[in-house]
């Protein structure tokens, strides 16, 4: 089998799974109970949110655990919306972002609020001068991805959030569920971010919200007492050590990872370049672990079938995404609707081998040839 998958999901660390298994069984109180077994849970809990909160950057108050990204999302989009609406119900977002951030504003815009979608520039870069545009009085919330799941491309976000400084009101809110772990990343010039575990070898089911102190969000889930009351529910301290083991090991290992998944994406570009049909949609700006690409005039969801039958597993879009629908990000960047309909996205890991590389080559060549006669 040949998993080029990972942008969707990791296999988690057995490390992760180790840690996972010895907390639930050493822990087995509610951290919130007052009893010596719920203030022993309660201890490891801070251990893990304070160690999660200095490897991102930020204040152990400013970490809020939720179920996953999706939550995330909406706990930030939906909570900023709920409290802040008094300013204005003005949000801007892009074409790129991941469909738990694009349904949350689509909600929002469906109850009142109204939507603006900053341009992207031909390198696939928010354009700062639209962004500048668009920006009114009454803006409370502008969402943008560290990294899009499509493409791969790497905002400016220190840049968009000097910008928003002049907006009192307004709250700058970052997707970077498939940065974090994988490239270098700074929180300070964002209000909130939001990332999963489950993208960086880590267990599905466990989120991180980074809410800022000077935050106020509405929250989802009410009721229940909690580490915050952003958040209501019984922490699950397994799964949130799970998530700080995943996070020390990814972080420890960055620059590693990347330099190994950085020569098999030089490698796969190289290659697949030489096909008359194939447009590399990832740029220069794209991180090397999502290589995105088009094959003119192909189904790639069928295409996608034909490598399973080689053992070979890629996707055509974000797994969130609707199947035989355009991509968002493809047709931001392109303006070129065909191309958006034939994607297909290889997402790589330092899992990946050279041999790997090798045999999707292979397999690649036999399908383009039974596709493109």
């Amino acid at each position: 089998m040949i998993y080029l998958d990972y942008a969707a999901n990791t296999p988690a660390d057995e490390q992760v799974i180790n840690t996972f298994s010895e907390v639930s069984r050493e822990f087995i109180a509610n951290p919130n109970s007052t009893h010596k077994l719920g203030k022993l849970a309660a201890t490891r809990l801070s251990e893990s949110t304070a160690r999660v909160a200095e490897i991102l950057g930020v204040s152990d108050t400013e970490i809020v655990f939720t179920s996953g990204a999706s939550e995330s999302n909406n706990t930030a989009i939906k909570g900023i919306a709920g409290y802040n609406k008094k300013y204005g119900k003005h949000i801007i977002t892009t074409f790129l972002e991941h469909s738990s951030v694009n349904g949350a504003v689509g909600y929002l815009q469906n109850n009142g609020f109204e939507v603006d979608y900053v341009e992207i520039t031909e390198d696939g870069l928010v354009d700062l001068d639209s962004l500048k545009e668009l920006l009114r009085e009454t803006t409370i919330l502008v969402s943008i991805c560290y990294v899009d799941s499509e493409v791969g491309i790497i905002q400016q976000i220190d840049e968009i959030g000097e910008i928003l400084k002049n907006y009192p009101h307004c709250s700058f809110h970052v997707d970077a569920t498939q940065a974090v772990g994988k490239i270098p990343i700074s929180f300070e010039n964002i209000d909130l971010a939001t990332l999963a575990p489950h993208k960086f070898y880590g267990l599905n089911g466990c989120g991180i919200l980074i809410k800022k102190e000077k935050v106020i969000l509405e929250p989802l889930i009410h009721g229940g007492i909690s580490t915050t009351a952003f958040r209501s529910g019984t922490p699950a301290l397994g799964m949130i050590a799970a998530a700080e083991k995943a996070l020390t090991l990814a972080c420890d290992n960055l620059q590693q990872r990347f330099n190994h998944v950085k020569k098999l994406n030089d490698k796969l570009r190289k290659e697949l370049i030489k096909y008359g049909n194939v447009k590399i949609n990832s740029n220069e700006n794209s991180v090397p672990f999502i290589l995105n690409i088009s094959i003119i005039k192909v189904n790639t969801e069928l295409f996608k079938k034909e490598l399973e039958d080689y053992d070979i597993y890629v996707s055509t879009k974000s797994a969130c995404c609707a199947p035989n629908t355009a991509s968002r990000p493809v047709y931001a960047l392109t303006k070129d609707r065909k191309r958006a309909l034939s994607t297909l996205r290889i997402s790589l890991s330092h899992l990946t081998s050279e041999n790997d590389i090798e045999l999707f080559l292979d397999a690649f060549d036999k399908c383009y040839k039974k596709f493109i006669k």
